[in-house]
């Protein structure tokens, strides 16, 4: 297949200018088309919508059906009785703003993060959908003023028209939107019960609105159309397999490495992409190739990690065979692993967040989308990083890049789960860490570049390259990855009002460094060394990196300070 490379906008100087990396005409998905055609069609369907609402109640007001409408809504009136009531306006209830809201957001959100992979597409569907509604409902009430029905209104009676129930529109939108999902997404017997059940709930609540004495039959009928047509416009959009939003061609990375290939320029060095499987699906590997490519990256050679071997030997076995660039594509474990075999290598790393603390990459100022790190890494410079190295028993001396550490933190990695993980990301550590804060204090001697010994009890122990985590928070305050220092951090609050100052340090990103007087300095207190030496009473839980090692007595930790060449986005002066 034959391609063409269009021509670049040239900035002032003359020169062009370079693409975007990770993206290509040919990975176009035709999305701003799609938004073109639904907000066509949305025109399309608020006038078709208002002009009903003008006819009926204008030229056609006194026609059949329509001169029924007013005997009918005096029929709902006279069968009202306390059972019925209270029924219909538990059915109202499920159209009413706030709870269409509530029940899209959950939906949305349960959509993207609920195993086994974020539903992207059923999520904007069923968002959409519902905006939709809502948005060409604000402009029929605008165009079509009709009273509601003359008899006694069980709710209060909102400033706008009565023509279309929104309540009936909005319930339509979500709940039908939900049914066709079920319909579309859901294997098994019970699928079609589910989606006739969603399918009822918007008749029900125009049903509960003529009950309610708030709308004309008509109105009613109209918000169902609306509804339905709102979903129509968008699912056509997004869920159909021929979709004006279309996916891209199967080959359509092929085409745009070719096409990037092709263009002039230097032939880099050969490059090796490590890649952890269990986080790294294809979309992400093509999109690294197209970046890699598009940089002059031509031979490029992909590997996987396994669980005997998270990276450290694929590593390796690049150096040994001449690679120039090392990328690994992982989470934090897969990073280290990969460090430790490039430790005063010299060989370049670019880092590429796919997992899920991603501390180092945070730490870096990486994008933690994986294509656009690696286009940040590739437009950077090298920077020469430190490394911890940590042993002890039932540890072997290895390496780590972010944080390690015994007690509270340790006993989190070791009890959270990889499903919650995969379900809820970082914020499974959290609710993990809950069920740990009444975990035993331990006792420890701490010895740092040689001076006496520092006797401490605590809850946890932090050995720290870096010092932020997850939501920004500024764990160990001040620790750099090239400052040629680690940094200690010895967490004892004791009690509520212990987690509450300690909290404020935190919150406060201060760092009260700590001495070697043997005095206790609060629930938190922070050191900063070049070789430590940590002995506990009793064996604790430990961790490297986020991943657990065997409990133990005893850490030994040492910087090494520039070992690691890491490109990363230039700063700004």
């Amino acid at each position: 297949m034959e391609t063409t490379t269009p021509a670049r906008a040239a900035d002032p100087s003359g020169s062009p200018a370079p693409p975007r990396l990770g993206h290509s005409p040919a990975l176009s998905s035709g999305a701003g088309r799609a938004v073109a055609r639904i907000a066509a069609f949305a025109v399309c369907q608020a006038a078709m919508i208002a002009g009903l609402g003008l006819l009926i109640t204008g030229p056609a007001r006194n026609l059949w059906p329509l001169s029924a409408e007013d005997a009918l809504n005096d029929a709902f009136e006279r069968v009202r009785n306390d059972a019925l009531t209270t029924a219909s306006a538990i059915a109202s209830g499920a159209g009413d703003t706030h709870t269409v809201v509530g029940v899209t957001v959950l939906c949305c959100l349960a959509l993207l993060v609920l195993p086994p992979l974020p539903r992207w597409r059923a999520a904007l569907f069923l968002a959409l959908a519902v905006w939709l509604q809502s948005l060409v409902f604000l402009l029929i009430t605008e165009a079509v003023d009709r009273t509601r029905p003359d008899v006694e209104r069980l709710d209060a009676s909102p400033p706008t028209s009565s023509y279309t129930s929104g309540h009936t529109g909005a319930a339509t939108a979500l709940y039908a939107g939900l049914a066709v999902l079920v319909l579309s997404r859901v294997r098994g017997r019970w699928g079609r019960p589910v989606a006739v059940l969603l399918l009822l709930i918007p008749l029900l609540v125009g049903l509960a609105r003529l009950y309610r004495g708030m709308h004309h039959p008509s109105d009613v009928v109209a918000g169902l159309l609306n509804g339905g047509l709102s979903l129509f416009v968008v699912g056509r959009a997004v869920l159909a397999d021929d979709a004006w939003a279309a996916r891209p061609p199967a080959d359509a990375v092929d085409i745009a490495v070719a096409a990037a290939e092709r263009r002039p320029g230097p032939s880099r060095e050969p490059a090796v992409v490590i890649v952890n499987p269990t986080v790294t699906g294809t979309a992400t590997r093509d999109r690294l190739r197209l970046v890699l490519a598009q940089r002059g990256h031509t031979d490029v050679t992909f590997v996987e990690t396994t669980e005997r071997d998270t990276g450290g030997g694929q590593a390796a076995d690049a150096v040994r065979g001449g690679a120039g660039l090392i990328v690994a594509c992982g989470g934090d474990g897969t990073i280290r692993a990969v460090a430790d075999a490039l430790a005063g290598t010299g060989v370049t790393l670019a880092v590429v967040p796919c997992g899920t603390g991603n501390l180092l990459a945070r730490n870096l100022g990486l994008p933690l989308d994986p294509a656009d790190a690696l286009a940040a890494a590739l437009t950077g410079e090298p920077r020469a990083l430190d490394l911890g190295t940590i042993s002890g028993d039932g540890i072997a001396r290895t390496h780590f890049t972010a944080m390690s550490g015994a007690g509270l933190d340790a006993a989190v990695m070791g009890s959270t789960s990889d499903r919650a993980k995969s379900a809820l990301g970082w914020p499974a550590y959290v609710l993990a860490g809950l069920g740990e804060l009444r975990g035993p204090r331990m006792r420890l001697a701490v010895t740092l570049d040689g001076a006496p010994a520092l006797h401490r009890t605590a809850r946890m122990v932090l050995i720290a390259n870096i010092g932020t985590v997850q939501g920004g928070t500024a764990l160990v305050p001040g620790a750099r990855p090239d400052d040629g220092l680690l940094d200690l951090a010895l967490f004892d609050p004791r009690g509520a009002g212990g987690w509450l100052r300690a909290a404020g340090v935190l919150l406060r990103g201060s760092r009260p460094t700590g001495t070697a007087s043997g005095a206790h300095g609060g629930p938190v207190e922070f050191f900063t060394f070049r070789r430590a030496e940590l002995t506990f009473t009793r064996p604790q839980p430990r961790e490297v990196d986020g991943d657990p090692v065997a409990p133990g007595r005893r850490i030994t930790a040492e910087v090494r300070p520039g070992a690691l060449t890491v490109l990363l986005p230039v700063r700004e002066k």
